[in-house]
């Protein structure tokens, strides 16, 4: 069975940093793209970053600032979000890629979604 679980969010103030872990199971994940997503009530959800081989992405709103990376060993995405700001405010999900990072940009073709962590960015 196909698991995502996301984790490390919180309460940080302004031009702090967090990081995200998506802990995965249930399948290969160097088959995969592995995507981190954001939403925020009445907003559509937002493709923040996606991993696949050696393709990375970044939305512009966090390029420069979040990094992606992963460790096979430990089945574990991470990202590593620095310099947040207040428009940082989200629920952060990560999901899977059938076909790599195609659609990362809004979920599109991504599947078993974690629960989502709250990341709040305030002073």
């Amino acid at each position: 069975q196909v698991n995502l679980v996301e984790s490390g969010g919180g309460l940080v103030q302004p031009g702090g940093s967090l990081r995200l872990s998506c802990a995965t199971s249930g399948f290969t994940l160097d088959d995969y793209g592995i995507g981190w997503f954001r939403q925020v009530p009445g907003k559509e959800r937002e493709g923040v970053s996606c991993s696949y081989e050696d393709e990375t992405y970044y939305s512009d709103s966090v390029k420069g600032r979040f990094t992606i990376s992963r460790d096979n060993a430990k089945k574990t995405v991470y990202l590593q979000m620095n310099s947040l700001k207040p428009d940082d405010t989200a629920v952060y999900s990560c999901a899977a890629g059938l076909w790599g990072c195609r659609g990362w940009t809004d979920g599109t073709d991504f599947r078993s979604w974690g629960q989502g962590t709250q990341v709040t960015v305030s002073s």
